[in-house]
């Protein structure tokens, strides 16, 4: 392996390229995981609503960031508990402690999602109705 200044190996495009398998490997995983099924099926409502009261651009910004949010929460959560459960297969105070709070970051995205959502539909839902 060719190597530059500081050790640092050369810039390859295919490994930048293999990287999105990993990436793609890891999605797989993560649709393994029970709540990622919740947090799919809540996606995909938010979607038809929001297309179904035509959000704005600014709007659907918003949304991506605060689903974004929740997603990046639960894939941290997940490979969080897959590496305590490697590393300690039994019950240890502090690898239950290190997964609740874990898991208390995924509700936190989720209440701040649910929270920024209702800012943006509750009015634009209000607004169909009254029309």
């Amino acid at each position: 392996m060719n190597r530059q200044e500081g050790n640092k190996p050369r810039f390859s495009l295919q490994a930048r390229l293999h990287s999105f398998v990993y990436a793609a490997r890891g999605l797989k995983l993560l649709l393994r995981e029970h709540n990622a099924w919740i947090h799919l099926v809540a996606t995909i409502c938010v979607l038809i609503v929001g297309i179904m009261v035509s959000l704005s651009p600014m709007e659907w910004a918003v949304v991506t960031i605060l689903i974004g949010g929740v997603w990046v929460a639960e894939a941290f959560n997940t490979a969080i508990e897959y590496l305590c459960n490697h590393v300690t297969p039994e019950q240890h105070p502090h690898i239950a402690h290190i997964k609740d709070i874990a898991a208390a970051a995924v509700v936190l995205a989720a209440i701040t999602a649910v929270v920024g959502g209702l800012c943006i539909f509750v009015p634009r839902i209000i607004e169909c109705i009254s029309i």
